[in-house]
């Protein structure tokens, strides 16, 4: 049941049998079975264009709704097992992220700190011009080496993390099957 007040969005899809909905060459049994990848991406996208306060709800227009009765009683767990299972896919890859993120910014600041000694010993040992600009090109080099930490802590996050929370959302999306419409 929908909390009061909250509001429903539909997204529907049209098919001949339950089974379109599955990737016909997964052998697990069916609640854990894949979606079909233009199912996923139908209703990802769909979603995705629906406002992120309202409650999801799948309606599947079947052709012939009582041609395989246990299939579609089975439907739904199947359907929020595959989207919570890309969500946690997605938990996994940000984790990762960060841990590659720490990484990277421990080797940035090793690499910046030691450029900025060896330029800061170029230029006391002699203050030419040349040395003057290796100095400079090696704190150029030393700051470059920051872009990938600095990137993935500003930018690359974010893509994750809200396709997690979307994953999520659709992962608690009801589902309904109907005749044909």
């Amino acid at each position: 049941m929908d909390p009061p007040g909250s509001q429903v969005s539909r997204i529907e899809l049209k098919l001949r049998d339950v089974n379109q909905l599955f990737h016909t060459l997964d052998p697990s049994p069916f609640r854990e079975r894949s979606l079909d990848e233009a199912a996923e991406a139908f209703i990802v996208s769909w979603a995705s264009d629906l406002p992120q306060q309202s409650q999801l709800e799948l309606v599947v227009h079947l052709a012939q709704p009582e041609r395989d009765r246990e299939l579609c009683a089975q439907l739904e767990s199947a359907v929020r097992s595959h989207f919570r299972y890309l969500a946690e896919a997605k938990r996994r890859e940000f984790r990762q992220l960060m841990a590659r993120g720490r990484t990277s910014l421990v080797i940035g600041l090793t690499f910046l700190a030691l450029c900025m000694l060896v330029g800061n010993a170029l230029v006391t040992s002699n203050s030419s011009a040349l040395f003057q600009f290796g100095r400079e090109s090696l704190m150029i080099g030393g700051w470059v080496a920051m872009w990938r930490p600095i990137e993935i802590f500003l930018y690359d996050w974010w893509g994750v993390r809200r396709q997690e929370r979307d994953y999520e959302r659709l992962g608690r999306m009801s589902v309904r099957i109907s005749g044909p419409a």
